[in-house]
């Protein structure tokens, strides 16, 4: 049994990184024995993401006045909380690790303050992540201009060929 202050603490913590992180991730880890938790934890440590073990009654106390307000309904059962900046890592990182083990189930999130579904989640772990967009970006435009002008042109130059082409027919 948990001490009235440190319920108090716990509530206060819980409330900073609320308030401190743009994306909260829900999961039930059920069935993942503690290495796999660690081996998790690990992994977003890496990318700045936080993964936390929750007391979801106490959690709910600490959602009040937050913009978080509406995850309240997903702490049931053995939860867990992914709170990150970046949401695309995050749910990432999540999916890829519940792929390998069936165990990790993710119940939903919520980024900016819009709540996400389990389907949203899958759907966001899909997309790239700011580095790899500029890492694209960035490969665009370092192409040769030869090659992007030899682009532009080619529908100009097979229009070109083509009237050659029945110019001579004729």
């Amino acid at each position: 049994m948990i001490s009235k202050n440190k319920k108090k603490d716990y509530i206060e913590e819980m409330k900073v990184f609320f308030k401190k992180t743009s994306s909260v991730f829900v999961t039930h880890y059920q069935g993942l024995t503690v290495k796999e938790i660690d081996q998790l934890r690990s992994e977003m440590r890496k990318h700045g993401i936080l993964f936390k073990i929750t007391k979801n009654r106490i959690t709910k106390l600490a959602l009040e006045g937050s913009k978080y307000k509406k995850l309240e309904n997903l702490f049931k059962g053995p939860t867990a909380v992914a709170f990150s900046e970046d949401a695309i890592i995050s749910a990432k990182i999540l999916t890829k690790f519940a792929t390998k083990n069936p165990n990790l189930k993710i119940i939903g999130g919520i980024m900016e303050e819009e709540p996400l579904s389990v389907e949203d989640v899958e759907k966001i772990a899909t997309l790239p992540t700011l580095d790899e967009a500029r890492a694209k970006i960035v490969g665009i435009l370092s192409a040769p201009a030869q090659k992007i002008l030899s682009i532009l042109l080619a529908p100009g130059t097979k229009i070109a060929i083509l009237a050659l082409v029945k110019s001579k027919k004729t």
